[in-house]
């Protein structure tokens, strides 16, 4: 088996005569784009059949026009995948946790408390700023979205307040803390790749995010006011009637979720954390709720379908777990393979390049690495992409406009983390989709962070002072350039 390379190629790592040029660079990304947008798009097909095409056609490009080996490519694609594999783990392992917590009462409890104390009105901004908290406190997003978000969605629609606001409100809080918290993968990998002490990075981040997320709470105020008269009179009453009839929802019940934010908090990586979140999960069914071991496990495996007289709170608590990962996990795996293809063949490497050589200033400098990320997280479907290739290929144009290694790191993130989520075929949109049940592009209008935080970063590099070339050096080392 091929021996595998996890540090991506830069436009200087790829040999002279396989580097693609723009035009060919540009072919397999307009593929992805037509297919995609024809195939699940127009033809309202899943995912899959249009990520196959696209992995045919950049797969054929890199042998037949660009020359690479098909170990060449195998190797590209199965890079992206070990890069790409404790994000499928966690999708494996997030499943059989939602299950284990339903069926052990915890998110039944979340649910039934929440109801009691949280109204329409303030419902949404509190949902973000709760997310935010429990993000920066475990430094992960996918965790929050997983456990908590999943309550929150439970609560919302007892509350009258729309699925897709409700999962845009979590997503924004959830990035928001994610990207501020130093216990964070991404935000430890910006500072990696770019040189830049972790807590540097971080308060460069933090103007920008307090901005957008700030923006993001007073426009979810806004929202909140318009439902607040949407409740279904006696709703929220029959939902606890419900969820109590059917669950013994005592303190209990929440064991499984002190296990799991305390190891998180301890410092424990998220995937052992969500694995003890799974046992206690399970034990708790059989403690509290009185169901068998066995029969305990066979949620885990298979996911739960509670009967409590309720339609709405039925649908609400039906999980398909473990088993019921196979149509996201397949489109992850999909996605990943694209990027790592994508990556090998050296279209990801031109695409940042090509941006590089339009800059002609450090404003634009800043502008086109947010640009860079963003287009490298739309077409590799992994967070991590968009930070390593545009903060390795753009990292020597910061030394030579006398910008400091801060200022790459907050661009890189600033537009790469939150954005993943707005695409459909990107790991964490397939993720987050599929954990709240509403569709990446229903969510995606009110997941206000995913679109603030790069447009805050846009903003600031135009408008501020601070992008004017002899930012920590001596402006006489500095290239004389159009400040633009």
């Amino acid at each position: 088996m091929p021996s595998l390379n996890l540090e991506p190629l830069t436009y200087e790592d790829i040999p002279s005569e396989r580097r693609p040029s723009l035009l060919q660079a540009l072919i397999p990304v307009l593929g992805v784009v037509l297919f995609l947008g024809v195939g699940s798009g127009y033809l309202k097909l899943a995912p899959h059949g249009p990520l196959l095409w696209s992995i045919v056609l950049t797969g054929a490009v890199g042998k037949y026009w660009l020359g690479y080996s098909w170990e060449d490519l195998y190797e590209g694609l199965a890079d992206s995948l070990l890069m790409g594999l404790q994000a499928i783990l966690i999708l494996f392992v997030i499943y059989a946790l939602i299950s284990t917590w339903i069926s052990a009462g915890t998110i039944p409890g979340l649910m039934y408390y929440g109801l009691a104390v949280l109204t329409p009105d303030v419902f949404l901004p509190a949902t973000a700023l709760l997310a935010m908290a429990v993000a920066f406190s475990i430094g992960s997003s996918w965790t929050t979205a997983g456990t908590l978000g999943v309550a929150f969605i439970g609560i919302g629609s007892g509350l009258g307040v729309p699925a897709p606001m409700t999962a845009g409100a979590i997503l924004s809080g959830a990035y928001a803390g994610d990207k501020q918290s130093p216990l964070s993968d991404t935000t430890n990998l910006a500072a990696a790749v770019t040189n830049t002490d972790l807590y540097d990075h971080i308060r460069a981040m933090r103007n920008g995010t307090i901005l957008a997320f700030g923006l993001s709470v007073v426009l979810y105020a806004i929202l909140g006011l318009r439902a607040g008269d949407t409740i279904p009179a006696g709703r929220v009453g029959e939902i606890q009637s419900a969820l109590v009839g059917t669950y013994d929802l005592s303190v209990l019940v929440f064991v499984p979720l002190v296990v799991t934010f305390g190891l998180a908090l301890y410092g424990v990586p998220a995937l052992p954390t969500l694995v003890a979140g799974v046992f206690a999960g399970t034990f708790t069914t059989v403690l509290v709720q009185g169901r068998s071991f066995t029969a305990s496990w066979g949620v885990f495996l298979d996911g739960s379908a509670p009967e409590t007289g309720m339609t709405l709170v039925n649908d609400l608590l039906a999980s398909g777990g473990l088993s019921g990962s196979a149509w996201t996990i397949s489109v992850v795996v999909a996605a990943l393979s694209l990027g790592g293809l994508l990556e090998r063949t050296g279209v990801l490497a031109v695409l940042a390049h090509s941006l590089a050589s339009a800059v002609r200033g450090p404003r634009s400098l800043v502008v086109g690495t947010g640009a860079s990320a963003v287009l490298v997280n739309a077409f590799s479907a992994q967070q991590y992409m968009s930070i390593v290739v545009p903060g390795l290929t753009l990292r020597n144009l910061y030394d030579e406009y006398g910008l400091a290694g801060d200022d790459l790191s907050r661009a890189i993130e600033s537009a790469g983390t939150p954005t993943g989520a707005l695409f459909p075929w990107h790991a964490g949109a397939v993720y987050m989709s599929t954990v709240f049940g509403v569709g990446t592009l229903a969510y995606a209008p009110y997941y206000f962070f995913g679109f603030l935080s790069p447009l805050v970063l846009f903003a600031t590099a135009l408008l501020s002072g601070r992008y004017d070339g002899t930012t920590d050096a001596d402006p006489a080392e500095s290239p004389t350039v159009a400040d633009d």
